[in-house]
């Protein structure tokens, strides 16, 4: 309950405070690109079942089904000029804020995914994570920030994009993702969308670690290149 009030008013909080900023957002971008301000894409939530989340439009139409589909490229060729900005700082997930207040989604939770890429989690993880609402931002948010960075270095390498991202990213974000839910708390909560303020403001930040306790360590070479050591 003390959850699900603090949702309920933060983000009707945030989207008030931005309500002038975001209907200057909707307009440009009613006025640029594919000339729509919002997308609304399936993920796995709650239990499992399918729901759409609100976001901004970034990228073209039939993005998912393009190119790398659900991998988003450093300087992938679909990102609309107006959404790299608000891809870069984010406010192309403001909108989300709208599903928390409706309740399809939490402040802090697992970052909910579509049904590829959440078919690409171990089935342990997936059993075990959606026992909780899936979040705006999340542990697995912060440390996966920068995914893109991520893919780049693969890409550098001549690895194949989409083993990179299910034998390399998969594996970790979900055991991070069950660590929130296994560890989850309000205290935990209030770190996280700290942290990830923090993050956004300082991109490269990693200071987060030393506040949660027994984080999974990464194992794959490139994340450890990437993230380095906590």
């Amino acid at each position: 309950m003390a959850k699900r009030l603090l949702d309920i008013a933060v983000s009707a909080t945030v989207l008030l405070i931005l309500a002038v900023p975001l209907s200057v957002i909707i307009i440009i971008l009613k006025l640029t690109g594919e000339r729509e301000a919002f997308y609304f894409q399936e993920r796995i939530g709650f239990l499992g079942k399918v729901f759409k989340v609100t976001k901004f439009v970034t990228m073209v139409k039939n993005a998912p089904n393009l190119g790398t589909q659900d991998i988003t490229l450093k300087n992938d060729p679909r990102v609309l000029p107006v959404g790299k900005m608000l891809r870069k700082t984010k406010l192309n997930e403001v909108p989300q804020f709208w599903d928390v207040l409706v309740g399809k989604m939490s402040l802090v939770g697992w970052r909910p995914l579509m049904p590829k890429g959440f078919a690409d989690y171990p089935e342990s993880v997936q059993a075990e994570i959606v026992k909780v609402k899936p979040g705006l931002t999340g542990i697995g948010s912060l440390v996966f920030r920068d995914e893109e960075a991520i893919i780049a270095m693969a890409e550098a390498d001549g690895k194949d994009l989409r083993e990179c991202y299910r034998n390399d990213i998969m594996p970790y974000k979900g055991a991070l993702e069950v660590w929130y839910v296994q560890h989850g708390n309000l205290w935990i909560d209030l770190k996280i969308m700290i942290g990830t303020a923090v993050a956004v403001l300082r991109p490269g930040w990693t200071g987060y670690a030393k506040w949660f306790d027994k984080l999974p360590q990464p194992t794959s070479s490139i994340l450890c290149r990437h993230l380095g050591n906590y």
